[in-house]
């Protein structure tokens, strides 16, 4: 169901022009995964997006240490949550949008503050009522145990869960990570902690939470900004090529981020893009299926992204093998970057219709041809109008009930402008 203000505000943009409507606050937390990692994407729309980990805050010193930063991925960031933010002003919606990241933070990293630099991230989820949330976890942390691979997806799952019930309830019952593994008794729950997280038996042990007279190492502050009424997504992420049969190594230079592809093929885990795209679908499902400590329930949906993608690869609109000779000559769409890992401004620009359409339930396919963002990316009208449809495809799959706007299409008539679902062509609303 529409809110009363997002509905006059989707009137107002179908008649062509911006709606009054009640500014809504989004935070997105994560890593470089929404950052972006290269321009154009990371330096993108800073001016409205909040940084919420740059540096020189006043009253926020724990954002001047540097430590462990990567020196070719300078503050202020806007990444995807720039896009973001230029879809909805062309939507005439008023958004505030804030990110909240670091390069490799994981859920859990964010809500412990256990980065090297001691970044207050927690605090972001505390510095106001947010009316929505967006968490994207570290890319191999929700994958099944292999040997060899980073993943922890009871870390991932129970930290999701943290972190929707930090702001939504604003305390936190207390616990123990030794109780996300599997054992027959504590001492073998440890272990399996230990052995799996990597963390020691006493963080393993340690009882965390909000509730008075615990440790004040592992004691945590309550939100009080927390609101039941704020909605938390999950942000699916997609499959890495760099961990799928035939990836290569690649090289990564620490002064300019220069990513040098070798000949030496790498260690991999999957044998194709669907099959670890379908295992973290089911991952982020299993997470937002799980409720609160109340039972009550701690997600709003999932924006299905890593879905998006692989639906690119099988619509035939993005390339599939980055590695092979003629990925950049195919004239194919490439979704990823040089590394395998982090998306390209192609990726990104999907990732943020995605997340668009999720979280204002507007068709991302209203935009067209000359949509702003589009443009200041350097992706072609014909492009971003296949990653529009690409999204609105992936979304109508996923059961989202999407508005659409025939009329923000600033010139139907455009090179690789689309034609409604509906086939109208004058002003007005319509549901996919």
């Amino acid at each position: 169901m529409l809110s009363r203000s997002l509905a006059l505000a989707l009137i107002g943009a179908a008649l062509g022009a911006p709606a009054a409507a009640d500014t809504k606050s989004v935070l997105f937390v994560g890593n470089s995964y929404s950052f972006g990692r290269v321009d154009p994407v990371m330096s993108y729309n800073t001016n409205n997006v909040r940084d919420l980990t740059r540096p020189g805050q006043p009253g926020r010193p724990s954002f001047d240490n540097i430590a462990g930063s990567n020196v070719f991925e300078p503050h202020p960031w806007g990444g995807v949550p720039g896009i973001f933010k230029q879809l909805t002003v062309r939507a005439g919606l008023d958004y505030d949008v804030a990110i909240s990241a670091r390069n490799a933070a994981s859920l859990r990293g964010h809500m412990l503050n256990t980065n090297p630099a001691g970044w207050d991230l927690r605090g972001n989820f505390a510095l106001q009522t947010w009316d929505q949330v967006v968490l994207q976890e570290q890319s191999d942390e929700p994958l099944s145990l292999r040997p060899g691979l980073p993943s922890n997806p009871a870390r991932f799952n129970n930290y999701a869960n943290k972190i929707a019930e930090y702001v939504k309830k604003g305390t936190l019952a207390t616990y123990r990570e030794r109780d996300y593994y599997e054992g027959a008794s504590n001492t073998a729950k440890t272990n399996n902690c230990v052995a799996i997280s990597g963390a020691s038996s006493t963080s393993c042990n340690a009882q965390r939470g909000t509730a008075d007279g615990l440790s004040a190492t592992f004691k945590l502050p309550a939100n009080p900004n927390a609101s039941d009424s704020t909605e938390v997504f999950l942000y699916q992420t997609w499959a890495r090529p760099n961990l799928v049969a035939g990836a290569l190594v690649t090289i990564t230079d620490e002064d300019t981020g220069e990513v040098t592809r070798t000949a030496t093929p790498a260690t991999t885990y999957f044998d194709d893009l669907e099959s670890m795209t379908y295992e973290l679908a089911v991952s982020y499902e299993q997470a937002f299926e799980r409720p609160l400590d109340d039972s009550s329930v701690g997600f709003t949906a999932i924006a299905p992204v890593g879905e998006a993608f692989m639906r690119a690869v099988t619509d035939g609109v993005a390339t599939r093998d980055m590695w092979a000779a003629d990925a950049t000559t195919d004239g194919l769409i490439d979704l990823w970057f040089d590394d395998g890992t982090h998306a390209s401004k192609y990726g990104s620009y999907l990732s943020a219709l995605v997340l668009f359409g999720r979280l204002t339930s507007i068709d991302p396919w209203s935009f067209g041809a000359n949509e702003q963002a589009a443009a200041d990316l350097g992706i072609s009208p014909h492009d971003a109008v296949k990653l529009q449809r690409v999204a609105s495809d992936q979304l109508h799959a996923s059961g989202v009930q999407l508005v659409r706007l025939p009329c923000l299409h600033a010139n139907p008539r455009a090179t690789g402008a689309a034609r409604n679902h509906e086939d109208i062509t004058s002003c007005g609303q319509g549901k996919r």
